[in-house]
């Protein structure tokens, strides 16, 4: 049997206490992460074929043990190409080129503004095309998000390069059906807004947010960072980020207060909850394709390249943010929602999708599988967590249930640092103990040399955490 090594936060079938997931970051500082490795999990699992997630963990030094172990590792990446995330492209690139076996990259993006210029990118151009060079050195081809990051990569040079978009859209294979369950908005439709930190601060999103909370009861945030996961369940505002207090997902929010914002650390239950919406709009993107999966009309608010490549490819309903007017109303965004082209173009980019895939020696469920119906059956089989909710209530259930997982990671940090205490004792004797039997250098200087070797990462290990 081929066996995949998928990068990704977790395999879809991992159930992870909402404690856990947030304390080990399984979403990789933004769930929609999950929304494309779970489809990518999916589409290639197949009776011949083993998908196991890497944890997001990119290690060097495990390239023998990869090589050894899988057959190919399949990398399904977003906006990748931005200064930010240089440092773990870097780091990619050096295990790709210490690896023997294929290398998929799936929909990989670059990030620019909506002008499309791509002058910001300019200082790590060397480090993207030595990582498409490594990618290149593994595959056919490389799989990019949209046309920008097409045009941004066959301008270095590169030309096996296809548009293939994200696999997210492809979690059902060749269907996708939206259709608008009701005629208008009404002041009674459940809405659902989403937006990123940026897009809050920066973009313009705050007042829309504000105008549509004022319009529509039923209105919900649906966060996607850590930050905001971390402030729903823990009230953790100790960050940067945690202090913008017009993220609905920030405690002073009113709609924190009145329990109207989510984050989901599972896909299964950000798609079924979306289900019960009548619309979606803002500048997520994959919190609207999370929408589009669950067959609810969408309309995304562009604030940058990546987000716009993607809604052209797959000829989502979007608007650029810059250019939308602090009072919009849902209602007319909803009327004018066009999802013809995108469902009835839907099937042409799934063949393009699996015919790149089968270009780099991949099969996909759908063509050679069951189309799926064994991983959902085995996903519908287990119970995850439900969407976080705002910390709100003060009932003992509630506080049992945090301060029980508080209380358990202090017995693992007790019986972690007794530990650590022990090794530092054991090398404080060894390092005397060889002083002792030194005839060539000084006791004192050989203690030394020890205590610096290991007394510092030891003592840094000790020392308790902020």
């Amino acid at each position: 049997m081929k066996r995949i090594l998928l990068r990704s936060g977790k395999s879809p079938f991992d159930v992870v206490p909402v404690e856990e997931a947030l304390h080990r970051d399984v979403i990789a500082t933004n769930a929609g992460n999950l929304i494309f490795s779970d489809a990518a999990h999916k589409i290639l699992t197949t009776p011949d074929a083993e998908v196991v997630s890497n944890g997001m963990r990119t290690e060097v030094g495990a390239a023998a043990r990869i090589n050894e172990e899988y057959d190919a590792f399949v990398v399904p990446l977003a906006n990748a190409f931005r200064p930010s995330f240089e440092s773990s492209l870097e780091r990619l690139t050096r295990l790709i080129s210490k690896l023997k076996i294929p290398v998929v990259v799936l929909g990989v993006g670059a990030q620019a503004g909506l002008d499309n210029d791509a002058a910001r990118l300019k200082a790590m151009e060397p480090t993207v095309k030595g990582f498409v060079s490594a990618v290149l050195d593994h595959s056919a081809t490389i799989g990019v998000r949209g046309e920008f990051t097409e045009k941004y990569l066959t301008d270095m040079g590169f030309k096996d390069v296809e548009v293939i978009g994200c696999p997210s859209l492809f979690m059902y294979g060749d269907k996708l059906t939206v259709e608008k369950r009701t005629p208008a908005l009404t002041p009674e439709s459940r809405i659902a807004i989403n937006g990123s930190h940026s897009a809050v601060r920066y973009g313009g999103l705050h007042p829309i947010i504000t105008n549509t909370h004022a319009r529509y009861p039923n209105l919900s945030f649906i966060g996607q960072n850590l930050t905001d996961a971390r402030q729903l369940h823990w009230r953790d505002v100790d960050s940067t980020a945690g202090r913008i207090t017009q993220m609905p997902t920030h405690p002073d929010h009113p709609m924190y207060r009145e329990g109207k914002a989510r984050v989901y650390v599972d896909p299964v239950t950000w798609i079924d909850d979306l289900k019960e919406y009548d619309f979606s709009f803002g500048s997520r993107i994959h919190g609207n394709i999370a929408a589009l999966l669950a067959g609810t009309p969408v309309t995304v608010l562009c604030g940058d390249s990546r987000t716009l490549e993607l809604c052209r490819y797959f000829e989502i309903p979007h608007r650029q943010l810059d250019q939308t007017p602090a009072d919009v109303d849902p209602a007319k965004l909803y009327e004018e929602a066009d999802f013809g082209p995108l469902t009835a173009n839907h099937r042409e980019r799934f063949e393009r999708f699996t015919a790149f895939l089968g270009k780099n020696g991949l099969d996909d469920t759908f063509t050679h599988g069951d189309g799926g119906e064994a991983f959902e059956k085995k996903l519908r089989a287990l119970k995850f967590p439900a969407g976080v909710r705002p910390w709100n209530d003060a009932d003992l259930a509630s506080l049992t249930s945090r301060f029980g997982w508080l209380q358990q990671r202090i017995s693992e940090l007790d019986t972690h640092n007794a530990q650590l205490k022990r090794e530092l004792a054991k090398s404080r004797a060894g390092a005397k103990a060889a002083a002792k039997a030194s005839a060539v250098i000084p006791a004192p200087s050989i203690y030394r040399r020890a205590r610096r070797a290991v007394g510092g990462p030891l003592r840094r290990a000790l020392k308790p955490s902020k």
